[in-house]
């Protein structure tokens, strides 16, 4: 039996990098998914694509900032599969790279908004129809950047910190009425985010991607699928004993 059968997901921003790949490999696991984005044409192509292979993937243009938009949206994707059983908060920006000193008030207040709010606002409007599924597992992507120190980005080292310790409190609050919370800790892994994110920070882009893989003890960057996989096995039965953990795929960059 594949590993989410008769599971009903949402996937924040689920049309490229770590969620597109967690899209993918849950719809091909059994589950039923609901992509939300604000990138229409991505996330549209994925659906459609997956909808081809015979997997029942849905997109819809939600903006995770907007806390009418994201009860809407999952109010509707329940109402369309029937109900929800997990949900994985991944939409998240990295926010421009600078000192602390140099960060603006509207940087730092988009940062939250996108990673912390988005968060709050999907386990919110997830929780009722979870309680009402008699249990399910919501998985938040966090950070090494919310475990440790890596410099540059205090916003987003910020928001991940939050969204850790938002998982811890929500595992305890809800574990009675069997719905796991669980943050998974990517190191640096090739989505079009790290790519930006290099792009900015330095000039041979090449040079810089071959630099941050070689901080990984394993000595290069994760790709996109070795997070789903993790997103599969929390989203899983398999994980129905795991709660308010914190799963670390980062190629050994924490273990130094």
């Amino acid at each position: 039996m594949p590993r989410l059968e008769n599971k009903r997901a949402i996937v924040t921003g689920g049309a490229v990098g770590i969620g597109r790949a967690c899209v993918q490999r849950m719809a091909q696991a059994g589950a039923k998914v609901a992509i939300f984005d604000v990138l229409d044409t991505d996330g549209r192509e994925l659906a459609d694509t997956l909808t081809a292979l015979d997997h029942t993937v849905i997109f819809r243009h939600v903006d995770v900032t907007d806390e009418g938009a994201m009860q809407r949206a999952i109010d509707d994707v329940a109402a369309t599969f029937g109900g929800l059983d997990v949900l994985v908060n991944n939409a998240g920006i990295s926010g421009t790279p600078s000192p602390v000193d140099q960060v603006t008030e509207a940087d730092w207040d988009r940062v939250q908004a996108v990673n912390v709010k988005g968060v709050f606002f999907g386990t919110k409007h997830a929780i009722p129809h979870l309680r009402a599924a008699g249990g399910g597992s919501i998985i938040n992507l966090s950070s090494i950047a919310g475990l440790i120190g890596v410099g540059g980005l205090a916003p987003y080292h910020a928001s991940k910190g939050a969204v850790r310790l938002m998982s811890k409190n929500d595992a305890i609050t809800y574990a009675a009425e069997r719905i796991r919370v669980n943050s998974i800790h990517p190191a640096y892994i090739w989505t079009p985010m790290v790519e930006n994110h290099l792009r900015a920070t330095a000039p041979d882009l090449e040079a810089a991607k071959a630099a941050a893989g070689a901080v990984h003890p394993v000595g290069h960057m994760g790709e996109p699928d070795d997070i789903a996989w993790g997103v599969v096995y929390l989203a899983s039965d398999e994980a129905k004993f795991v709660t308010g953990t914190e799963l670390v795929i980062d190629g050994g960059y924490t273990a130094h």
